[in-house]
């Protein structure tokens, strides 16, 4: 991940989300996976950087990009 992203991850019974780069959470931690989902894709889409949404074993589930994508990618 790059500086910056986004990550949506489970730890010590709740989901968190946390910018690559740092040690600490933001924001309250959450009982479901949607509440942290929501609020990690409404950081990403403002910071305009990758949102990495992990299970709750620690595997990349999903990622999603709000920004920099490069325009000539084939495919």
């Amino acid at each position: 991940m790059a500086q910056g992203d986004i990550e949506t991850y489970y730890e010590d019974g709740q989901w968190k989300n946390k910018r690559e780069g740092t040690d600490r959470a933001f924001g309250a931690g959450y009982s479901t996976k949607d509440e942290a989902v929501t609020a990690g894709r409404e950081a990403a889409q403002a910071d305009k950087v990758e949102h990495v949404i992990k299970n709750q074993d620690g595997q990349i589930g999903s990622k999603n990009s709000y920004g920099n994508d490069p325009r000539n990618v084939p495919g």
